[in-house]
């Protein structure tokens, strides 16, 4: 993976984080002073961006999980721990997995398989 693709990576394991806190602050603002209408609107934008990153989050889950038995930066005994933990903590993890395994070895002057 060159370094171009890893920061778009980068940036696309952010969305669901940044999603997440956008979610929160959404669902809170949605008080009892706003009108049938403007509740409704809101919920469906916020069903909508709610759809759009479960997908993403299972395209990155899929990404990740390919790249990880492809690669040789992840020591073969850690392969099956990494697929649990990716699975099991998605947006938790995928941050950690990328900085360890993608951008690491790039830095350290090799590509990223």
């Amino acid at each position: 993976m060159n370094r171009s693709a890893a920061i778009l990576l980068a940036i696309a394991t952010a969305l669901p984080i940044v999603y997440m806190f956008y979610f929160f602050t959404a669902f809170d603002s949605m008080n009892g002073q706003m009108t049938q209408e403007e509740m409704q609107a809101k919920f469906d934008l916020l069903f909508r961006l709610h759809l759009g990153t479960m997908a993403l989050i299972g395209g990155l889950l899929i990404v990740y999980i390919v790249y990880l038995f492809r690669t040789e930066h992840v020591p073969k005994d850690k392969k099956a721990l990494w697929a649990v933990v990716l699975f099991m903590g998605n947006i938790l993890s995928m941050p950690v997995f990328w900085f360890l395994y993608v951008w690491k070895p790039l830095q350290r002057g090799g590509v990223a398989t």
